[in-house]
């Protein structure tokens, strides 16, 4: 039996991280993926979705080339290329990590892991176990289905069947209005689907911030996208290739059908625990999510899970935090403790959507003064130079401290302009020393500072 410090199961960006920084700080480590590196993210989720939302953007700039005083005839597009530009990215993003683990001397094994106890992980196919002295499981998440709504992955499909499939629909419904089917709605509509999003919940993105999510809705109904909030989904039924959706509207307290040629279930995740021996080795689970405690340790000693597979917070950059934070202290270091209030968050449709912590009906609901300061992008240089200027950046503030609680944009970029509020925060700044701050002109970050100014009651350009 083959012995090591560590073995991960699943290399996820959860667990191949966790990999790589146990074995930089001198672990023995093993690596059991019944799939390709990456995971979910890099293979059918995060990166395959940013490559063909950047094919989208290319196609909606190339629409309105008249606007540039650029002429064009005859424009074609080919989804089935933007499938294959995915794919190559996909493919150099999973070599990259396979170099690192070589590089790292980290023992990958491929076939699906067990647990025989809390420090054996057997793989299907094979005679040999792992013997570790800590076990981290990253298994990870799958798209989660609705009763009655049948995934057959042409008819009716989950985001990775439609990040692979290479022909647009003349039509499609987005069960699901959060992140992943705003993203996807966005890709569609850009290659002319008619494109439909159904959330039960009052408003889409319904985790973000109220004003935020309106602003989105706003925008995409001028897109061409259909937005239904508060629609709940009733039945569906085929007819033909087509599918009838039953769904009831709230505000029109009635039900009508929508017919369509595509349906995308985008309605949240489900944890990977199944036939992992999770109950034999003393590992309590609750609703399909692995328990674990502030440590990220599971009820088993030794046994950690970090990633969508915990349900504390399903993002890849959390997943990644997760697995530095593990191995560190399995390492015998004493990283900070997480705060997953205070991880960011984003959405790459157009408008960008980016955010951390509290937003401003949620402080004030947990008693807190706040400030909050707003500034639009529509008089920034740089977005009307780019005429992309729909959105704003809002920063919340406790009142009295000027400390930053909350951050919410929505606009051009945002997702890359939401780091300096984020160090701010970390370093223990303030609203009015991120206004101070000396920003680039023109750029869009302008915005963030105005915004920080709002919220002490020195913007500028307000």
């Amino acid at each position: 039996m083959a012995t090591y410090d560590v073995v991960i199961i699943g290399a996820g960006p959860g667990g191949y991280v966790a990999a790589l920084r146990a074995a930089q700080l001198g672990k023995k480590v093993a690596v059991v993926e019944r799939d390709n590196v990456g995971g979910t993210c890099l293979n059918w989720g995060c990166i395959p979705s940013k490559a063909l939302i950047r094919n989208a953007e290319v196609v909606s700039l190339f629409k309105n080339a008249h606007f540039w005083g650029v002429n064009i005839e005859g424009m074609q597009v080919d989804f089935g290329a933007a499938v294959d530009r995915s794919r190559g990215v996909v493919d150099r993003m999973t070599r990259g990590v396979n170099f690192l683990f070589r590089k790292n001397g980290i023992h990958m094994v491929n076939g699906r892991a067990s647990l025989r106890d809390a420090h054996t992980v057997a793989v299907e196919g094979s005679d040999e176990a792992l013997e570790a002295g800590a076990i981290i499981i990253a298994t990870g998440a799958r798209p989660r289905s609705l009763p009655g709504l049948e995934v057959d992955g042409e008819l009716v499909m989950t985001s990775r069947e439609a990040l692979e499939a290479r022909a647009m629909p003349e039509s499609a419904v987005f069960v699901g209005g959060g992140a992943i089917g705003c993203e996807l709605a966005f890709v569609y509509n850009a290659y002319g689907v008619d494109t439909t999003i159904v959330e039960a919940l009052p408003r889409l993105l319904p985790l973000e911030d109220a004003e935020v999510s309106a602003e989105v809705e706003r925008v995409f109904k001028r897109q061409g996208i259909t937005c239904r909030p508060g629609t709940h989904l009733v039945n569906h039924r085929r007819e033909g290739d087509k599918a009838v959706l039953t769904v009831f509207t709230v505000d029109d307290e009635g039900e009508e059908e929508v017919l369509t040629d595509r349906v995308v279930v985008a309605v949240g995740i489900q944890g990977n625990v199944e036939g992992m021996g999770l109950e034999e080795a003393g590992i309590a689970t609750e609703r399909g999510l692995i328990t674990v405690d502030e440590h990220l340790q599971t009820t088993a000693k030794g046994v950690y899970a970090v990633g969508d597979v915990n349900g504390k917070l399903a993002l890849a950059h959390v997943a990644s935090a997760q697995g530095v934070y593990v191995a560190e202290r399995l390492a015998g270091l004493k990283p900070a403790p997480l705060d997953h209030g205070l991880m960011p968050r984003a959405v790459y449709c157009q408008p960008q959507v980016a955010s951390f912590g509290m937003t401003e009906e949620a402080a004030r609901e947990a008693g807190l003064a706040v400030r909050v300061g707003k500034f639009p992008f529509r008089p920034n240089g740089k977005a009307l130079g780019a005429a992309d200027y729909e959105g704003f950046a809002k920063v919340v503030v406790e009142e009295g401290s000027e400390r930053i609680l909350g951050a919410h944009l929505v606009g051009p970029e945002v997702t890359e302009l939401l780091g300096e509020l984020s160090m701010t925060r970390l370093l223990e700044g303030t609203a009015r020393e991120l206004g101070e701050m000396v920003h680039a002109h023109p750029s869009l970050s302008e915005v963030v500072k105005e915004a920080a100014l709002a919220a002490v009651g020195e913007a500028l350009h307000g």
